[in-house]
């Protein structure tokens, strides 16, 4: 029994030091990031870190965390930010976030982020570049606000990131239960509409192949550009009115994207009265537009659904035989 004891207090010794070894290490990790950082003239500062979790984990809080990239114009800052991992598997982390405000920056513009129980799990690669292998955030009920209104909402989100057998390819999946969008019921609705205040269904699933990997360089140097999407399933459905899309695009090194997406929408009429109200049709424009479609959605013998290709060339869009103007870029800044 004596030995069995004298074991135990060794082992216990043993994984003190461990523990305590690695807690160091990973504290003057993290501290050797934020120096980096600024030294590379980003605005990197936090008000202190400190270490718990033991015997069985490493958690490391770091309060009032702020990162600036002057680079792309991005800054983020929140009152604290918490990682942990079991003290054997370092590789997995799990990000904590506030209850309180985060605010996102791009420039002169701020969005203050709100969200309940944010958490973010992160499986690593092992190997100095921490390979991202899956990624998955969950929030409870979140709202965006930007100069005190409110832009979006939700009961809860999800977005899913895990690497596949190719190179530098991702699975995308993206749920927002509930969404709300305040700012368009605000701006663009009239209030007789009759739409209900949430989404039925926000949903997308996405493969997307990236000119590099999501890797500490990601976020350190270079953000991973797409190379080609191949968008497996959008749902959305707003009272009435439904849309469904899927198709494949390729996108070159400006952010131009070339491809075909097919998009299925129920009660496109609707859809139309909502562009009118928000600015993006104008009014001279509803008539002849409305009649072009009519004659499109009565060959597919359903008045009511249209189905359409959206095809992206040279720059530009075009919905069927309508010509849309310039595509967006996809950059990732």
């Amino acid at each position: 029994m004596r030995k069995l004891l004298n074991w135990l207090v060794v082992g216990a010794i043993l994984w003190s030091g461990y523990w305590g070894i690695a807690a160091w290490a990973l504290h003057q990790g993290v501290s050797a990031w934020f120096i980096e950082r600024t030294r590379q003239g980003w605005l990197a500062e936090h008000d202190g870190l400190g270490s718990s979790g033991y015997p069985l984990h490493q958690k490391l809080e770091m309060t009032r965390p702020v990162l600036a990239d002057p680079g792309t114009g991005i800054a983020w800052r929140a009152d604290w930010l918490s990682l942990n991992s079991a003290a054997l598997s370092p590789l997995q982390q799990r990000l904590q976030f506030p209850s309180t405000a985060q605010r996102i920056s791009y420039f002169d513009r701020t969005l203050v982020l709100t969200a309940a129980d944010m958490k973010v799990a992160l499986d690593l690669a092992p190997g100095q570049a921490l390979a991202l292998d899956d990624l998955n955030l969950q929030t409870g009920t979140w709202r965006v606000q930007e100069a005190g209104l409110d832009l979006a909402a939700a009961q809860s989100a999800e977005l899913r990131m895990t690497k596949t057998a190719a190179p530098e390819t991702y699975a995308l999946t993206l749920a927002l239960p509930d969404l709300s969008l305040p700012a368009l019921q605000r701006s663009y609705l009239s209030g007789n509409d009759g739409l209900p205040d949430r989404f039925e269904a926000f949903e997308l699933r996405a493969t997307v192949q990236f000119d590099t990997a999501w890797d500490r360089r990601a976020l350190e140097l270079h953000r991973p550009q797409p190379q080609r999407v191949e968008l497996d399933s959008v749902r959305a459905q707003w009272g009435p009115m439904h849309l469904r899309a899927a198709g494949s695009l390729t996108v070159d090194t400006g952010g131009i994207p070339t491809g075909e997406i097919m998009i299925q929408a129920q009660d496109w009429q609707q859809m139309l009265t909502l562009a009118e109200h928000s600015g993006l049709l104008a009014a001279h424009m509803r008539g002849t537009l409305e009649q072009v479609l009519a004659v499109l959605a009565g060959r597919g013998g359903h008045p009511d659904r249209l189905e359409m290709r959206l095809t992206f060339a040279r720059g530009n869009m075009m919905l069927g035989p309508l010509p849309l103007g310039p595509a967006p870029r996809f950059i990732i800044r």
